[in-house]
């Protein structure tokens, strides 16, 4: 396959996953999905910049850009569901791991931070793509990705979104 249209898969493909993890930067906020409470290390479980109402408006909108894709690109109807949550599952995983590390949230970790989504995302979708989906197009999505995902975040930090450009 002609790198260009590798490209222009990849991103198509992982597009929903983009929406559900940018999302709640816009929509977010509210109570906590740990609640505030600690892990049995005495830190916060996710921290409280991961909230239900981030997480729903994340798997709502994700969702629903992948229906609207699966229109369009005969994927099936549920691609965007298992995306989006796969996407928003990473990245809980990722905050996890850094409230372990002992890093506040909003701190930057470089690589986690900008592929913690993505491989949420590939997890998830495997049980309807595992027969389709390529090596290649998982690589360029990871490849792809990062630049994408400090591009995107610089800008909601200049727009006011975000208290930190990464």
């Amino acid at each position: 396959m002609e790198l260009a249209h590798l490209i222009i898969e990849a991103l198509k493909f992982i597009f929903p996953a983009y929406c559900a993890n940018g999302i709640p930067v816009i929509f977010g906020g509210g109570i906590p999905l740990d609640f505030g409470k600690k892990f049995f290390d005495g830190k916060p479980i996710f921290g409280k910049n991961k909230t239900f109402r981030g997480f729903f408006s994340g798997l709502v909108v994700g969702t629903a850009i992948g229906f609207v894709e699966s229109a369009f690109f005969n994927y099936p109807s549920t691609f965007g569901l298992f995306l989006s949550l796969g996407a928003l599952f990473g990245d809980l995983a990722g905050a996890f791991a850094k409230r372990r590390l002992g890093l506040c949230p909003g701190d930057l970790l470089p690589v986690v931070d900008q592929v913690d989504f993505i491989i949420g995302a590939v997890l998830f979708s495997l049980p309807i793509y595992l027969q389709t989906l390529s090596w290649e197009l998982v690589i360029t999505a990871l490849i792809v990705t990062p630049p994408i995902h400090l591009l995107t975040n610089f800008a909601a930090y200049k727009l006011g979104l975000k208290s930190n450009p990464w």
